[in-house]
């Protein structure tokens, strides 16, 4: 897939932050439609965007995805949790929300969305991972590792029906989810624009600003070094 232009797009998470941005950036690219997805409704004021309410820890709301949105040639997997659970002192039902929502419910919206795809020509998935699926970062660290797993696993098995999948690990974002983290951060709607963009030049994996440069070139180091820059 090679245009956003008149392309119809499904967005997880698309009532704030960085799921906000995406609708935004696929409207201003030109897209048909975009399905905004979201357990609180936004009001985007556009007659191109259609609400959907998707709970990504409720498997009956996401089997309906693919009833609701059939003419989809876009699937943009961005909802996710960030408890700041470590993995010690971990409350594990933070843990089993962080991986029910940021794994499990991804994995299911690939499944049913899967066959959408591939009966509308193909089209694209982009998974949002982060800069933090190859850093120690506590319990949401290993949800977006182990998502990068099932990103590339998807990559390949999604592949004979000619589905581009996307692999987006981005640094810290300016949203409410790493409001209080005093870090610098990306602009959302610039991970929007260049993982969309990625559509467009056939990539399969983007990283988004030096955070996420830096993580990536860590893993051909020793395993002891794969720390946060200090």
């Amino acid at each position: 897939m090679k245009n956003i232009q008149n392309s119809v797009a499904l967005v997880t998470g698309a009532n704030r932050g960085l799921g906000l941005a995406f609708v935004q950036e696929l409207l201003a690219k030109g897209a048909a439609k975009v399905y905004a997805t979201s357990r609180k409704p936004h009001n985007f004021n556009d007659p191109r965007v259609v609400n959907i309410s998707l709970d990504l820890k409720d498997s009956a709301s996401i089997k309906k995805l693919a009833q609701l949105a059939p003419d989809v040639t876009i699937v943009i997997n961005n909802a996710g949790v960030f408890l700041h659970t470590t993995i010690l002192d971990a409350d594990m039902e933070n843990v089993r929300t962080e991986f029910e929502t940021n794994v499990f419910g991804t994995i299911q919206v690939a499944q049913v969305m899967a066959p959408v795809l591939k009966a509308n020509g193909g089209g694209a998935m982009i998974d949002v991972l982060s800069a933090a699926s190859w850093l120690p970062l506590g319990s949401y660290a290993a949800t977006k590792a182990a998502l990068w797993s099932v990103t590339n696993a998807l990559r390949q098995e999604l592949k004979p029906q000619g589905t581009q999948v996307i692999g987006v690990h981005p640094g810290p974002i300016d949203t409410d989810m790493v409001r209080g983290m005093d870090v610098p951060k990306d602009n959302p709607n610039d991970v929007a624009r260049a993982a969309l963009k990625a559509i467009e030049t056939g990539e399969s994996e983007v990283l988004v600003g030096d955070f996420s440069r830096y993580a990536k070139a860590r893993l051909s180091g020793p395993v002891d070094e794969l720390r946060l820059p200090v």
